[in-house]
């Protein structure tokens, strides 16, 4: 399935850092021993009221004084500037020239982390777009390591590592899910998850978007988890807008007949959603019968085995259990039969391979093979040629199924007799 872009579940179009997700300060200048051209200019990129206005003020201060000891305070009044205008490519320059300047900054990486990965949305190049996720996983990785710095507060860095975490970690699980890393997708969309509230998790935007991608994680998986596929997807349909809520729905409902067989008790699984993040405890979806049980429904249920059809018979032992399996094999075992217009998927002129079941002959494989009793007089029959074959069930294997007959022949229709026109003799004349 293609991942579903929701865009307008995004709810920052170009990045503006909000001042609740983070606190970006000023350095206090008045600590800084400056000339009065250098502070003049400073003042100028500090006090400046606008992005447009604050962008070249910041600008024209680094170039005149590269050495300046305010140099990474200024660049982030730069980064921020940029961001707002918006002008996202000069904003992850300044966020580069910051990162040189502090290689640390976990403002800088925060930066390098949204706006990488918001390029590489952009991106159709499936190379160029993998090497676009996984710069940013990378920043996100140093972002995640990040220590404070020794002019920082502990709770304000507390608070803006909290605030940027969430960011982080999807950016390092939308890297791994695109190169189909689905186990380290699903660690860290679920730690993604788990360091905000709850409530945040059901409001449109990135959080929900990424309910979402953890589901198609699993989806993914190796193999595929159809239970928490349908958990996660069905969650983050419960709260998205249409028409997001109808495609996600699609995934989900899949997910779930794929694991249970059909739709009947869905109801339980959209209830559940709405009060709980991650599946509580108890929690199950009752899977669909296993060819195995089905089997052995249709053998308890069948008092006489040889009335099957060939289909059914087929069904049983390629998916019963042994002791299944061959209590319908003793019931045709030796004996004879004719398959009428079988299809040929390869033939010598002395044993010939044929699609019998719907399943083989769409598929186009062989699921009988006849043996045949005498060398062929008659033309080799052509790959794709419909024929009726009659033999004696020998033998079968069950994984991948192969029935072989014995004794074969290939059963050549008999032409119907010529019948002549009637001769219409002239009445004779009076």
């Amino acid at each position: 399935m293609k991942k579903v872009v929701v865009a307008s579940l995004l709810t920052v179009a170009s990045f503006a850092p909000q001042a609740s997700m983070i606190a970006f300060g000023q350095a206090d200048a008045g600590q800084v021993q400056m000339p009065a051209a250098e502070f003049a200019s400073y003042n100028g990129c500090a006090s400046a009221t606008t992005p447009a206005a604050k962008a070249p003020a910041c600008e024209a201060y680094l170039t005149a004084f590269p050495q300046s000891a305010v140099k990474g305070d200024v660049l982030q009044q730069l980064m921020i500037a940029y961001s707002q205008i918006p002008a996202p490519d000069k904003a992850l320059d300044a966020a580069d020239r910051l990162l040189q300047v502090d290689p640390n900054n976990l403002r800088g990486l925060t930066f390098e982390v949204f706006l990488r990965k918001q390029n590489a949305d952009a991106v159709s190049d499936p190379a160029a777009k993998q090497a676009a996720l996984d710069a940013a996983a990378s920043y996100a990785t140093k972002g995640l390591a990040a220590t404070k710095p020794k002019d920082m507060a502990q709770a304000d860095f507390d608070n803006l590592k909290k605030g940027v975490t969430p960011t982080f970690y999807s950016a390092i699980a939308t890297a791994a899910l695109a190169k189909k890393d689905t186990a380290t997708a699903i660690t860290n969309y679920k730690s993604e998850l788990a360091s905000v509230p709850v409530d945040q998790t059901t409001k449109p935007g990135p959080l929900l978007q990424d309910t979402y991608q953890l589901g198609i994680a699993y989806y993914q998986s190796t193999p595929p988890d159809y239970v928490n596929c349908t958990w996660y997807t069905s969650r983050a349909a419960a709260f998205a807008p249409d028409p997001y809520k109808t495609e996600f729905l699609k995934v989900a409902n899949y997910c779930y007949k794929k694991y249970h067989g059909k739709a009947d008790g869905y109801d339980a699984v959209t209830a559940a959603v709405q009060t709980n993040l991650d599946p509580p405890a108890g929690f199950t979806i009752t899977p669909a019968p296993s060819p195995a049980d089905i089997v052995a429904g249709v053998i308890k249920d069948t008092p006489d085995l040889s009335a099957l059809a060939v289909g059914d018979k087929e069904f049983i032992l390629a998916n019963g259990k042994p002791e299944d399996a061959d209590k319908v094999w003793q019931t045709i075992k030796g004996k004879s039969v004719e398959l009428p217009e079988v299809t040929i998927v390869s033939a010598t002129d002395s044993s010939i391979q044929v699609s019998v079941s719907d399943d083989s002959v769409q598929a186009k494989t062989a699921d009988f093979t006849f043996n045949l009793k005498e060398p062929l007089k008659t033309p080799v029959p052509a790959v794709g040629d419909k024929v009726t074959l009659e033999g004696t069930y020998a033998s079968y294997t069950p994984s991948p199924l192969m029935i072989t007959m014995s004794d074969a022949e290939l059963v050549v229709p008999k032409k119907a007799p010529v019948k002549k026109a009637p001769v219409h003799k002239k009445a004779a004349a009076k």
